[in-house]
């Protein structure tokens, strides 16, 4: 088991490489980050407790698994509230913190006070150590903080999914799919004794879904996404006046809903607003005619029109 430990421990520090890699260089996202280290912090626990020898060692090392599993929910809550389109006040973040500080601060009386866990012991199973617990008074605080976070994360996607704000409906649907999934995990956990730790998969698997989530996002740009301008509040526009910026708004707030398009789509539509002819476009972009025709063609497709002149008539009314 402690080679198992090891290959997961080594996966979690692999993640936050492909992040700075492939999500990082276009959309920052904290959260995201801060889940991949907490998710790493308590691969690193599970790893020292399978090797621990005393039960001193071990408790300290189960400190350390607990310091990143406090933090686990609020991180996957915050990720979630963002895809399905959920903002909140700094202060709302402040305190979900310090909740979490305050559950890891019941974890520290471990070896000093029985509120937590009542007494442990340390027992080798195919060698790696186990702690085995008999909790205290104070232990079912987890139990209600981690559900809490649970129904929390179910209600802000089924919000999102009805009232279609999210970023793209499918990847909320996909946030849903890694919710459930963890809830099935760690109530199979609670109710099953495994001489593995299979939340330590469980995270895992949550933080490679994550990644294709932002990974996904960074190929998207949705139409709610286009800052809103002035212009907007004028009843009349006129087309020399306006910049290519006021244009795209115009032409992308007569999408359907859910409609997005590429980055490559968006660089073609700023193209062809500028008036650059095919050829001009392929150079500027380094790509054949067939491959711009190709993506105009998509383009069209998805804004719904057959020509440059479909286009420049969506902001000419």
């Amino acid at each position: 088991m402690t080679v198992a430990y090891s290959v997961i421990f080594a996966l979690s520090l692999l993640l936050p490489i492909g992040y700075f890699v492939f999500v990082r260089k276009k959309q920052s996202e904290p959260w995201l980050l801060a889940l991949y280290f907490v998710v790493s912090v308590v691969n690193f626990g599970y790893l020292l407790l399978s090797l621990s020898k005393t039960v001193e060692f071990a408790l300290i090392a189960n400190k350390i698994v607990y310091f990143g599993q406090v933090f686990v929910p609020l991180c996957m809550f915050m990720i979630i509230s963002r895809v399905s389109g959920f903002s909140y006040k700094k202060w709302v973040k402040y305190v979900l913190a310090g909740v979490a500080f305050l559950m890891f601060s019941l974890v520290l009386t471990t070896g000093h006070l029985d509120w937590y866990y009542k007494s442990v012991e340390l027992i080798q199973v195919d060698g790696a150590a186990k702690l085995v617990k008999e909790y205290g008074f104070l232990h079912p605080t987890n139990l209600i903080y981690v559900l809490s976070y649970f129904v929390s994360m179910i209600v802000i996607i089924s919000i999102s999914l009805r009232k279609k704000i999210g970023k793209s409906q499918k990847l909320v649907g996909l946030m849903l799919a890694v919710v459930i999934g963890n809830i099935g995990m760690w109530i199979v956990e609670k109710l099953i004794t495994w001489n593995f730790e299979f939340l330590s998969v469980s995270y895992l698997m949550s933080e490679f879904v994550f990644f294709f989530v932002y990974w996904m996002l960074q190929d998207y740009v949705h139409k709610k996404d286009v800052a809103h301008t002035e212009a907007e509040k004028s009843p009349i526009i006129v087309v020399d006046t306006m910049t290519r910026a006021e244009k795209i708004r115009v032409i992308l707030s007569s999408l359907p809903e859910d409609t997005t398009l590429s980055p490559r789509q968006m660089e073609i539509l700023e193209k062809i607003l500028d008036g650059k002819s095919r050829k001009e476009i392929a150079a500027e972009l380094h790509l054949s005619e067939n491959t711009v025709k190709t993506h105009t063609g998509m383009l069209y497709r998805a804004l719904g029109v057959s020509s440059r002149d479909e286009i420049y008539a969506k902001f000419q009314k």
